[in-house]
């Protein structure tokens, strides 16, 4: 076949139309040709279609373009230089590029990298357009090709459903890792029933967190969270008391070790936020993951004398992904509390009016073929 149907995006709507297009081609011996199965859909993809191109630090792909930002398949061909791969083999691609040769790809930080692009999604300024061009497939395509360093290998445990879902489940990962949870540590999820917070509570539960304490609003969706680990899990629906108050006496007084900042862009979450700096112990640490759109004032003072830190951290890296797929073959991160909302490629207008309702972390919307 040499040609394939994709889910295209002609204009600012965000409708997606069914083309027929040529099938893409291996463009240098080191990418890797992968046949689509499951396609993750974002709950902030029409925005991101129609609002953001007036940020001068995001760039989205000329149109008409093939968006998808989660994409898992089967490999279908590899390069000439590519010896870690064979046809066959099961994929997640990881969708983060960077140009290779800047002075952050340079020296190992890609995430950092002038171009750092989202493959299927967005960049982060105008050198992402050459990035494009190099990889304009998304996942709502059934080929796409991709750097063969950019693929993560998935095992037979991980079905390609849950790969879709990698996007969010590396941001938390490495999330995680940077506010350094371990066994014997206290760590605080806002936003914990959502998408990325869902997924921020399992995996804090496989690396071992003493106690994981799951902040919201919604406390049906509280209870059903707490149930997954009733002794590690503890819940408090935001508004309901004291935050900090609660947290202090979960932890003997002492404050959380770290918070991982779950809570989707809003203009009603910047309170969350500050009074969940509050709750961390002296020397503990805020990771933002959930992408806080509002200015949160802050104390500078008062984080000097306690040593706290708040760090920003942009998705993961292909290792955390790897680390994240011998989590489920050891069965430490069980991910089957999630519930898939599978679609055709025909149906894409649909999964993404699903995704926006934006029913809780529980549910998965993906695009599978």
């Amino acid at each position: 076949m040499s040609t394939m149907r994709a889910a295209r995006v002609h204009d600012a709507s965000g409708k997606f139309v069914i083309d027929t297009i040529d099938k893409p081609t291996l463009r240098r011996p080191t990418d890797v040709l992968v046949q689509l199965k499951a396609s993750g859909i974002v709950p902030n993809l029409r925005n991101v279609m129609s609002n953001y191109g007036d940020k001068s630090y995001l760039t989205v792909p000329d149109l008409p373009a093939i968006y998808g930002l989660d994409a898992a398949g089967v490999v279908a061909e590899v390069g000439s230089a590519v010896t870690g791969l064979k046809v066959g083999d099961r994929v997640y691609i990881n969708p983060g590029r960077s140009c290779g040769s800047c002075h952050a790809c340079r020296t190992g930080e890609n995430t950092f990298c002038e171009a750092f692009t989202f493959q299927g999604y967005f960049g982060f300024g105008p050198k992402s357009k050459k990035i494009y061009e190099q990889y304009p497939f998304g996942g709502l395509c059934e080929y796409a090709t991709a750097p063969a360093d950019g693929l993560v290998k998935l095992s037979e445990n991980v079905s390609f459903e849950t790969g879709a879902r990698f996007g969010y489940l590396g941001t938390a990962y490495s999330g995680l890792r940077k506010a350094g949870v371990a066994g014997g540590k206290t760590v605080m999820i806002i936003g914990g029933t959502g998408t990325l917070g869902l997924g921020a509570t399992l995996i804090a539960r496989a690396m071992g967190a003493t106690k994981i304490l799951v902040v919201a609003r919604n406390e049906e969706t509280l209870a059903r969270v707490k149930a997954i680990d009733p002794k590690r899990i503890w819940t408090f629906s935001y508004g309901s008391g004291s935050l900090q108050a609660w947290a202090k006496e979960q932890t003997d007084g002492l404050g959380v070790d770290s918070v991982i900042d779950a809570i989707a862009p809003s203009p009603t979450n910047m309170q969350t936020t500050k009074d969940a700096i509050g709750c961390l112990r002296r020397g503990g640490r805020m990771v933002e993951i959930g992408a806080q759109i509002n200015e949160v004032p802050i104390n500078m003072h008062e984080m000097m004398c306690s040593a706290l830190s708040i760090i920003g951290s942009l998705w993961f890296t292909v290792g955390e992904g790897q680390d994240m797929v011998n989590m489920i073959d050891a069965g430490t991160l069980d991910l089957s509390t999630f519930e898939n909302h599978t679609y055709t490629l025909d149906q894409a207008n649909e999964a993404l009016l699903d995704a926006e309702k934006r029913a809780g972390g529980f549910v998965n919307v993906v695009i599978t073929q």
